[in-house]
């Protein structure tokens, strides 16, 4: 079986569409909220590797806007490890793999592979 986790908020549509796909599936997995806990320096260590730090960001997020970051220069590392809140939505983790956004062909793959 894969080691899914799901790095998201209840809130968010698709982070709710990936805990549906997984459920649907019988597949277990380890909800992290974002509203609730910050990505570990760790976490999001392992997840840069997959998954550029520019390319986690959401620009269009809400977050982003209401601190103005548009308009500034900044650490992205340093700011997601403050607010996580700041990454889009959801980021799926299998072991050494991940995903942002909803990418049900992608986690095909990791289930048939286990």
């Amino acid at each position: 079986m894969p080691n899914i986790q799901i790095f998201g908020t209840l809130k968010n549509n698709e982070t709710k569409k990936a805990i549906r796909y997984f459920k649907e599936r019988g597949i277990k997995f380890h909800f992290i909220d974002l509203r609730e806990k910050n990505l570990a320096k760790g976490e999001l260590e392992n997840i840069s590797r997959k998954i550029p730090l520019e390319e986690l960001l959401d620009k269009e997020g809400k977050e982003y806007k209401k601190r103005n970051l548009a308009y500034m220069k900044f650490n992205i590392e340093e700011e997601i490890l403050e607010d996580s809140l700041l990454v889009k939505m959801p980021i799926v983790r299998n072991g050494k793999e991940a995903t942002i956004g909803y990418q049900p062909e992608i986690w095909e793959n990791w289930i048939k592979e286990n």
